[in-house]
């Protein structure tokens, strides 16, 4: 197990997770990866190209013409997919309806965990996503897992994406996140589960510095001694 501190953040589509993430790295000055980008950058690629999920030897060619890189800009983490910035188009509702399924792909998620391993080798990091806490770094420093109110995540989906894609609905929100839902927990390829040791977080009622705090507060008992 390496030194090195490593926070992984798991729990359902619009719980925060990236917002605390993000909170959290900022606040303690460590890397920030922001592993469900990963995947709805494999999804917008998968989009673009046409490539069929379930043909095995078509998604392992397109595997390897997909490249990501993170960088920073204005404290904000963007990603790049082939030396393009697709931090905005991967947000939108045609990549949300796909990046379940392309995530389900056992080749896609065997690719994105070896990459995503390789970020957490060296440097203390904070990774949210489904499966960081148990199948990512399953010797992470602290695990917490996310959870709220499913009226409550569609409304924060709703505000956030709303401006730029006004022809949405809440409903249309409220059912992507039930598919999504079903999808992450029914998966055969490394299903969202909470890791028996994870610290459950549910932020329904709670403020973004409230669950900041709760994650500080958490991180330093296990550090505390270490």
């Amino acid at each position: 197990m390496s030194k090195n501190i490593v926070v992984a953040i798991d729990g359902y589509s619009s719980c925060g997770k990236s917002t605390l993430a993000k909170a959290l790295a900022k606040k303690l000055h460590y890397i920030y990866v922001d592993s469900g980008a990963m995947y709805r950058a494999v999804a917008l690629y998968f989009l673009r190209n046409n490539i069929d999920i379930h043909n095995h030897e078509q998604v392992e060619e397109a595997l390897k013409n997909i490249h990501l890189n993170f960088h920073s800009r204005d404290y904000q983490t963007h990603i790049t997919l082939n030396d393009e910035e697709v931090s905005e188009e991967i947000r939108q509702m045609p990549v949300s309806e796909k990046v379940s399924e392309v995530s389900a792909v056992k080749e896609v998620r065997r690719e994105m965990v070896k990459q995503q391993q390789r970020m957490g080798k060296s440097k203390n990091i904070v990774m949210d996503g489904r499966d960081i806490g148990t199948a990512v770094f399953p010797d992470a420093t602290l695990k917490i897992f996310m959870t709220a109110d499913p009226a409550v995540r569609a409304k924060r989906r709703y505000d956030e994406i709303h401006a730029k894609n006004p022809g949405i609905t809440l409903e249309d929100i409220y059912e992507n996140l039930a598919h999504r839902d079903y999808q992450d927990t029914t998966r055969e390829e490394s299903p969202l589960v909470r890791a028996h040791d994870a610290i459950i977080l549910d932020n329904t009622e709670l403020t973004q510095e409230q669950q900041l705090q709760f994650a500080l507060d958490k991180l330093e008992a296990l550090t505390k001694n270490a």
